[in-house]
């Protein structure tokens, strides 16, 4: 969502490098162009105004830390206000009371009804027993849609009708969370396409009833300021906690995620970073930052490294590397698991400084397709061909393409990729190849 603005941002610190001292003319020039990509961007004005103010007295004149360059005493700057502006630290779901509600309002459109469905799941996954209650009687398809999320996670529902009132089935939904000992109802209210008064009356009673220990908003951060606006005027009518960010993986400009936090008080709690019902995330203020500035963000590596690997398997792989006894069928194995990070522009993304080198690459999604590729030819093979490349011939080579739907030449690569692999691995020196291991595979390590 922030690479337009990332990339301005980044070129434009670049250009303080080489300067002994950070002086009223150099800072104002570069701040002349960080205010033209933060308006850019969509942030709001009078919170570009502050972050630039705040940026000019930290830097103007200051001397250079020991150990810094003025460059990056300049991004130091930069960075610790997007992280403030950005909300500061993440802020955890706030669950009290027996059941603990969750009750979500937003717009039509926003995204609200999967939302539900995916915050079901993230507290599923973390040990919670979440209740759905569908409220939005006036979008019949709203109560459809959720009850089929609700039969496909495995997670219990409100069977809500149409003919209901919302009053009606959240005082239900309360009775039968606490009978079936369910200690979380996240409740799906009704939206609209504009604000109107009595959407918000409808959502003031619901609160009487539910007294929700987070009422979130869940707002399209494609809308930009407008994202900021509905924010504000929910926030006025009936109190937000905070704000769930959807389609932060989408192509906005950023400026509704810079904004809400100054204009509203209410942290960005929660984002939703793709389609997938497992594609909704904790919002780590200084992670994203870092992002922005192409500084990486290695603990949110780390942790899809720990999720999607499997442990066992790279227990296995790690033996294997010890052993120097690495075949085909784990090569394939370890393709798999870098497949299961996600798309190589997303991983890549993390590491610092490689936003930059990306741009230089001409096609990083030929590269997911290779690894695509990669697994296929190795499946067309025999598991004896899998265990000694040795026997593959060109006879079989020909069949294994066939099988696979590439080219010998395709299967050569493969193979020969595979090859260079064992080569680097036989010189390394067994106590280099533990640590490398350890790096690649061990938990918490990349």
């Amino acid at each position: 969502m922030f690479e337009t603005l990332s990339e301005k941002l980044t070129e434009s610190v670049r250009r303080v490098r080489g300067q002994a001292r950070i002086s009223e003319q150099n800072i104002d020039e570069i701040l002349l162009e960080v205010r033209t990509h933060l308006l850019e961007a969509d942030v709001n004005y009078q919170v570009t105004k502050r972050f630039l103010a705040q940026i000019r007295e930290k830097t103007l004149g200051a001397e250079v830390t020991p150990g810094l360059m003025p460059a990056q005493q300049f991004v130091k700057a930069v960075y610790d206000e997007l992280r403030e502006l950005l909300g500061g630290k993440a802020e955890e779901l706030v669950l009290k009371g027996f059941p603990a509600v969750i009750m979500l309002a937003g717009l039509q459109g926003s995204g609200k009804t999967t939302t539900a469905g995916k915050l079901a799941l993230m507290l599923k996954l973390k040990g919670r027993s979440p209740y759905l209650v569908p409220a939005d009687v006036y979008r019949p398809a709203a109560i459809e849609q959720l009850l089929v999320l609700a039969d496909q996670l495995q997670i219990p529902a409100f069977k809500s009708g149409a003919e209901q009132k919302p009053e009606e089935i959240c005082q239900q939904a309360l009775t039968e969370a606490k009978v079936k000992a369910l200690d979380t109802m996240i409740v799906d209210t009704a939206g609209r396409l504009h604000i109107d008064q009595e959407l918000m009356a409808e959502l003031s009673r619901l609160k009487g009833i539910l007294n929700p220990s987070e009422i979130l908003l869940v707002a399209d951060a494609m809308t930009g300021q407008d994202a900021v606006n509905v924010a504000e005027s929910f926030n006025n009518a009936v109190g937000l906690t905070g704000v769930i960010l959807t389609k932060l993986d989408g192509d906005a400009r950023g400026g509704a995620a810079l904004s809400i936090k100054s204009v509203t008080g209410k942290p960005i709690k929660l984002v939703g970073v793709g389609e997938k019902l497992e594609a909704l995330e904790v919002f780590h203020p200084d992670r994203m930052a870092g992002r922005i500035l192409d500084l990486g963000d290695i603990l949110t590596l780390v942790e899809k490294t720990e999720q999607a690997f499997d442990q066992k398997q790279t227990e296995k792989l790690q033996k294997k590397l010890l052993a120097a006894d690495f075949s085909l069928e784990d090569f394939r194995d370890m393709m798999v698991q870098i497949k299961k990070l996600g798309p190589l522009e997303e991983v890549l993304g993390l590491i610092p400084g490689m936003k930059a080198q990306m741009k230089m690459a001409r096609n990083l999604g030929a590269a997911d397709q290779e690894l695509k590729r990669v697994e296929a030819i190795i499946n067309s093979m025999t598991k004896r061909e899998r265990g000694d490349f040795r026997i593959i011939n060109g006879n079989r080579r020909i069949r294994i393409a066939r099988g696979s739907g590439v080219t010998v030449q395709q299967v050569n690569r493969v193979l020969k990729s595979y090859l260079e692999m064992k080569k680097m691995m036989r010189k390394i020196k067994p106590s280099q190849m533990k640590n490398l291991a350890g790096q690649v595979f061990g938990k918490g390590g990349f």
